[in-house]
């Protein structure tokens, strides 16, 4: 009986962790005039880009991981979707974007990163890829940005939100 639950325990805890890092949709929100749902398919109205392939680099700049047969739409075009509650554009130098993945896992961008800098040009919201099998990084919508050094960094897998802030 004891092995049982041990047994029902880690199946739990597996099927917890595999569908963690899914989404099909996320949110933008924050200090923007209108909340904004996006799924795939509203995705597919956007320019799509596609890479071959590309190293993921953890932190050490050591291989993570590797995806392929990349698709997917820049940040910056989507999030030209709504509109931020600015005083004036000279204001926006203080906002910054938040993407959260569903396990809450976060990162960050400056909204001159995104929008005044070349990064902005490289920033994916991920519609597909595939992904090393032995690695858990699968999930319909993620989000890369490819130019960093250390790209595993700010690799979303299961992007859940998007949040734009201002600095206080």
């Amino acid at each position: 009986m004891l092995n049982m639950k041990y047994l029902m325990l880690i199946i739990l805890f597996l099927s917890i962790k595999l569908n963690a890092q899914e989404s099909k949709q996320f949110t933008i929100e924050g200090k923007i005039k209108k909340n904004l749902s996006i799924d795939l398919p509203s995705l597919k109205e956007f320019k799509i880009l596609s890479i071959d392939s590309m190293v993921v680099l953890n932190y050490l700049l050591q291989r993570k991981s590797s995806i392929k047969n990349i698709k997917g739409v820049l940040l910056k075009d989507v999030l030209s979707k709504v509109e931020i509650e600015a005083e004036s554009p000279k204001k926006l130098s203080e906002y910054y974007i938040v993407c959260t993945a569903k396990d809450n896992y976060k990162v960050v961008f400056s909204w001159n990163e995104v929008f005044n800098n070349e990064t902005g040009k490289h920033i994916f919201i991920l519609t597909s890829f595939d992904a090393n099998p032995d690695k858990e990084e699968k999930g319909n919508i993620a989000l890369i940005s490819p130019t960093d050094e250390a790209t595993g960094r700010r690799f979303v897998k299961g992007l859940s939100k998007i949040s734009i802030l201002q600095v206080n």
